[in-house]
Protein backbone atom coordinates (compact mmCIF):
# COMPACT_ATOMS: atom_id res chain seq x y z
CA UNK A 1 0.00 0.00 0.00
CA UNK A 2 1.66 2.96 -0.68
CA UNK A 3 1.49 6.09 1.92
CA UNK A 4 3.67 9.17 1.89
CA UNK A 5 3.86 8.04 5.88
CA UNK A 6 6.06 5.65 8.05
CA UNK A 7 3.26 3.76 9.00
CA UNK A 8 5.44 1.82 11.67
CA UNK A 9 6.14 5.16 13.30
CA UNK A 10 2.68 5.97 13.08
CA UNK A 11 0.91 2.99 14.01
CA UNK A 12 3.86 2.92 16.83
CA UNK A 13 2.40 6.71 17.68
CA UNK A 14 -1.30 5.80 17.79
CA UNK A 15 -0.61 2.34 20.04
CA UNK A 16 1.22 3.91 22.66
CA UNK A 17 -0.26 7.12 23.43
CA UNK A 18 -1.15 6.09 26.66
CA UNK A 19 -3.03 7.79 29.93
CA UNK A 20 -0.21 8.80 31.64
CA UNK A 21 -0.10 9.47 35.47
CA UNK A 22 2.91 7.52 37.32
CA UNK A 23 5.28 8.21 34.74
CA UNK A 24 4.53 11.90 34.46
CA UNK A 25 7.75 13.62 35.49
CA UNK A 26 6.58 16.21 38.17
CA UNK A 27 10.17 17.83 38.42
CA UNK A 28 10.68 18.31 35.04
CA UNK A 29 9.03 22.12 33.46
CA UNK A 30 7.40 21.48 30.60
CA UNK A 31 8.13 24.69 27.78
CA UNK A 32 5.19 26.88 26.98
CA UNK A 33 6.23 26.68 23.42
CA UNK A 34 6.30 23.07 22.97
CA UNK A 35 2.48 23.25 24.13
CA UNK A 36 1.71 25.75 21.92
CA UNK A 37 2.85 23.96 18.79
CA UNK A 38 0.55 21.17 19.43
CA UNK A 39 -2.55 23.18 20.16
CA UNK A 40 -1.58 24.84 16.82
CA UNK A 41 -1.48 21.00 15.35
CA UNK A 42 -4.52 19.93 17.06
CA UNK A 43 -6.01 23.19 15.14
CA UNK A 44 -6.27 20.81 12.43
CA UNK A 45 -8.59 18.60 13.40
CA UNK A 46 -12.76 18.52 11.91
CA UNK A 47 -15.23 20.50 13.88
CA UNK A 48 -18.65 19.70 13.27
CA UNK A 49 -20.11 22.94 10.89
CA UNK A 50 -16.33 23.89 10.47
CA UNK A 51 -17.08 25.89 13.33
CA UNK A 52 -13.52 25.80 15.27
CA UNK A 53 -15.40 27.09 18.67
CA UNK A 54 -12.84 26.36 20.77
CA UNK A 55 -10.03 27.94 23.09
CA UNK A 56 -7.40 26.34 25.51
CA UNK A 57 -6.48 27.48 28.83
CA UNK A 58 -2.83 26.55 29.68
CA UNK A 59 -2.24 26.71 33.34
CA UNK A 60 1.39 26.90 34.26
CA UNK A 61 1.13 29.09 37.63
CA UNK A 62 1.53 27.06 40.69
CA UNK A 63 -1.25 29.00 42.68
CA UNK A 64 -3.93 28.31 40.08
CA UNK A 65 -2.72 24.51 39.65
CA UNK A 66 -3.21 24.45 43.61
CA UNK A 67 -6.58 25.41 43.02
CA UNK A 68 -7.18 23.05 40.06
CA UNK A 69 -6.01 20.45 42.29
CA UNK A 70 -7.69 20.88 45.42
CA UNK A 71 -11.01 21.69 43.62
CA UNK A 72 -10.36 18.27 41.44
CA UNK A 73 -9.64 16.27 45.03
CA UNK A 74 -12.86 18.12 46.52
CA UNK A 75 -15.24 17.50 44.10
CA UNK A 76 -14.29 13.56 43.29
CA UNK A 77 -14.56 12.52 47.01
CA UNK A 78 -17.54 10.51 45.99
CA UNK A 79 -16.55 9.12 42.85
CA UNK A 80 -13.30 7.94 44.62
CA UNK A 81 -15.09 6.48 47.64
CA UNK A 82 -17.60 5.13 45.96
CA UNK A 83 -14.96 3.08 43.59
CA UNK A 84 -12.88 1.82 46.25
CA UNK A 85 -15.55 0.32 47.31
CA UNK A 86 -16.15 -2.24 44.30
CA UNK A 87 -13.52 -4.80 43.39
CA UNK A 88 -11.59 -5.17 40.43
CA UNK A 89 -9.63 -7.34 38.97
CA UNK A 90 -5.31 -7.11 38.26
CA UNK A 91 -5.80 -3.78 35.37
CA UNK A 92 -8.61 -2.59 37.13
CA UNK A 93 -6.25 -2.84 40.20
CA UNK A 94 -3.79 -1.21 38.36
CA UNK A 95 -5.49 1.97 36.74
CA UNK A 96 -6.96 2.59 40.15
CA UNK A 97 -3.70 3.28 41.66
CA UNK A 98 -2.68 5.26 39.12
CA UNK A 99 -5.95 7.40 38.95
CA UNK A 100 -5.18 7.55 43.27
CA UNK A 101 -1.49 8.75 42.24
CA UNK A 102 -2.63 11.60 39.99
CA UNK A 103 -5.33 12.79 42.44
CA UNK A 104 -2.60 13.03 45.23
CA UNK A 105 -0.31 15.21 43.16
CA UNK A 106 -2.07 16.63 40.45
CA UNK A 107 -0.58 20.66 41.85
CA UNK A 108 3.24 18.80 41.06
CA UNK A 109 1.88 18.07 37.38
CA UNK A 110 3.85 21.51 35.85
CA UNK A 111 1.16 22.25 32.83
CA UNK A 112 -2.37 21.44 32.75
CA UNK A 113 -4.57 21.78 29.47
CA UNK A 114 -8.48 22.82 29.87
CA UNK A 115 -10.10 22.20 26.25
CA UNK A 116 -12.87 24.17 26.22
CA UNK A 117 -15.92 24.76 23.57
CA UNK A 118 -18.25 27.56 23.41
CA UNK A 119 -21.77 27.15 24.20
CA UNK A 120 -23.18 24.86 26.26
CA UNK A 121 -24.56 21.03 25.94
CA UNK A 122 -26.79 20.51 28.66
CA UNK A 123 -30.27 21.25 26.54
CA UNK A 124 -28.89 20.00 23.31
CA UNK A 125 -31.12 16.72 21.54
CA UNK A 126 -28.37 14.07 21.04
CA UNK A 127 -27.61 14.71 17.45
CA UNK A 128 -26.44 18.08 18.00
CA UNK A 129 -24.90 17.35 21.53
CA UNK A 130 -23.06 14.39 19.66
CA UNK A 131 -21.44 17.16 17.02
CA UNK A 132 -20.58 19.51 20.05
CA UNK A 133 -18.37 17.23 21.91
CA UNK A 134 -17.31 15.70 18.29
CA UNK A 135 -15.73 19.25 17.43
CA UNK A 136 -13.33 19.34 20.52
CA UNK A 137 -12.42 15.84 21.23
CA UNK A 138 -10.62 15.21 18.20
CA UNK A 139 -8.62 18.72 18.57
CA UNK A 140 -7.78 17.26 22.02
CA UNK A 141 -6.76 13.63 21.15
CA UNK A 142 -4.61 15.15 18.31
CA UNK A 143 -2.98 17.97 21.14
CA UNK A 144 -2.17 14.60 23.44
CA UNK A 145 -0.62 12.61 20.15
CA UNK A 146 1.31 15.86 19.13
CA UNK A 147 3.05 15.96 22.93
CA UNK A 148 3.61 12.19 23.03
CA UNK A 149 5.67 12.73 19.82
CA UNK A 150 7.72 15.23 21.71
CA UNK A 151 8.17 12.96 25.10
CA UNK A 152 5.77 14.38 26.60
CA UNK A 153 2.88 12.65 28.38
CA UNK A 154 -1.23 13.28 29.35
CA UNK A 155 -3.81 11.54 29.91
CA UNK A 156 -8.08 12.90 29.56
CA UNK A 157 -9.36 13.15 33.01
CA UNK A 158 -12.91 14.98 33.86
CA UNK A 159 -13.28 14.88 37.13
CA UNK A 160 -12.84 18.61 38.26
CA UNK A 161 -16.36 19.33 36.17
CA UNK A 162 -18.40 17.37 38.96
CA UNK A 163 -20.76 19.63 41.12
CA UNK A 164 -19.20 23.15 41.55
CA UNK A 165 -16.27 22.25 39.86
CA UNK A 166 -16.66 23.80 37.18
CA UNK A 167 -17.72 26.80 38.32
CA UNK A 168 -14.76 27.13 40.74
CA UNK A 169 -12.22 26.69 37.79
CA UNK A 170 -13.96 29.32 35.46
CA UNK A 171 -14.16 31.83 38.30
CA UNK A 172 -10.36 31.36 39.04
CA UNK A 173 -9.35 31.66 35.21
CA UNK A 174 -11.28 33.99 33.73
CA UNK A 175 -13.27 31.40 32.04
CA UNK A 176 -16.77 33.49 30.55
CA UNK A 177 -19.79 32.29 30.67
CA UNK A 178 -21.20 30.51 27.53
CA UNK A 179 -18.43 28.20 27.25
CA UNK A 180 -17.71 24.53 28.46
CA UNK A 181 -14.87 22.95 29.76
CA UNK A 182 -15.00 19.53 28.34
CA UNK A 183 -11.62 18.43 29.80
CA UNK A 184 -7.92 18.56 32.17
CA UNK A 185 -5.18 17.27 30.51
CA UNK A 186 -2.24 17.50 33.04
CA UNK A 187 0.67 17.49 31.55
CA UNK A 188 4.47 16.27 31.74
CA UNK A 189 7.51 14.65 30.02
CA UNK A 190 7.56 11.56 30.63
CA UNK A 191 9.95 8.83 32.88
CA UNK A 192 11.45 6.72 29.78
CA UNK A 193 9.93 6.61 26.41
CA UNK A 194 8.98 3.04 26.47
CA UNK A 195 5.45 2.71 26.52
CA UNK A 196 3.84 -0.23 25.07
CA UNK A 197 0.44 -0.73 23.78
CA UNK A 198 -2.60 -2.17 26.32
CA UNK A 199 -4.32 -5.15 26.18
CA UNK A 200 -7.40 -5.49 24.22
CA UNK A 201 -9.75 -7.94 22.69
CA UNK A 202 -9.06 -9.27 19.17
CA UNK A 203 -10.37 -6.85 16.96
CA UNK A 204 -13.23 -9.56 15.49
CA UNK A 205 -15.30 -9.30 18.85
CA UNK A 206 -15.62 -5.48 18.57
CA UNK A 207 -17.11 -5.52 15.01
CA UNK A 208 -19.32 -5.51 13.09
CA UNK A 209 -19.78 -5.51 9.90
CA UNK A 210 -22.81 -4.81 7.45
CA UNK A 211 -24.68 -5.24 11.00
CA UNK A 212 -24.53 -5.37 14.78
Amino acid sequence: MATPFDLAATDELLATTRAVRKRLDLERPVELEVLLECIDLAQQAPTGGNQQGWRFVVVTDAAQRQLIADTYRRVSQSYFASRAATPGDDQTSRVRSSSDYLRDNLERVPAMVIPCQQGRPESLPLAAMASYFGSIVPATWSMMLALRARGLGSVYTTLHLVDDGEQVVAQALGIPGGWTQTALIPVAYTIGTDFKPAKRPPVSEIVGVNGW
